[in-house]
């Protein structure tokens, strides 16, 4: 496809694919936590590692196909999101080059994110992805990954409807008794809970990066409270 061409600057297929089981319907961005870029490369191309993505994007804004999208990549490993337990088979992986939390955490690349934004809406308009469902590797995989982590600026990819936006009208409050009615809720928007602590630290990673607890306050059940609202009221899906 010559659209989706003219955003790709390289190729370096991998071996680590085999067929998807399900339709794609979600994005999940991952960050590479290797450097430099070439030793990323080498071990998502590596049939011994038994990992890989779609996509990788470079700190400088190239992008590097490794599996075509009709193939199912392996990114996500186990991982969960609204119901769905073969993240792999209904998703398309997107890989930052970035050092991540193990090599000096920082902020992302300007020209990294100005070239992930255009990958990203040609993606999420040719499978239809809901905004919800363009994620974070440790929203669906709350217990083992913390990537992109608290710095990745989804208000940004917000700004061009390619993910939710962070509610800013909390005006609905707090309707939950208790933790565990707030963990139900978690679960009902997509999250797995099996660890509790682990999950609500990936809900405030996405939804509330300046302030990561682990613990359920007023604020964050508002935030989750209204994101239950606006897509029960059919104002996002």
């Amino acid at each position: 496809m010559a659209g989706e061409d003219e955003l790709v600057h390289e190729e370096r297929l991998s071996p680590n694919h085999d067929e998807r089981a399900l339709p794609i319907s979600m994005v999940v961005l991952h960050y590479t936590e290797m450097k430099p870029v070439g030793a990323a490369i080498e071990r998502l191309t590596d049939p011994e590692a038994k990992v890989s993505a779609h996509y990788l994007i470079t700190e400088e804004g190239g992008v590097v196909r490794l599996v075509p999208e009709h193939a199912r990549a392996w990114h996500a490993g186990a991982s969960f999101w609204r119901g769905i337990p073969d993240v792999n088979s209904a998703s398309i992986g997107i890989e930052l080059d970035h050092p991540g939390h193990g090599l000096g955490y920082r902020g992302f690349a300007d020209a990294q994110i100005d070239a992930l934004l255009p990958l990203l809406a040609r993606i999420v308009q040719q499978y239809d992805i809901p905004r919800a469902n363009v994620v974070g590797h440790s929203c669906v995989a709350p217990m083992r990954k913390l990537d992109p982590g608290e710095l990745f600026p989804w208000d940004r990819l917000a700004q061009y409807n390619l993910c939710l936006p962070r509610p800013t009208s909390l005006m609905a409050g707090n309707p939950f008794p208790n933790d565990g009615a707030f963990y139900l809720a978690l679960e009902r928007f997509g999250y797995d809970i099996t660890d509790g602590h682990k999950a609500v630290e990936a809900f405030e990673r996405r939804w509330r990066p300046e302030l990561i607890t682990g613990v359920v306050d007023g604020e964050l059940a508002a935030i989750l409270w209204q994101l239950l609202l606006d897509r029960d009221q059919g104002r996002t899906r």
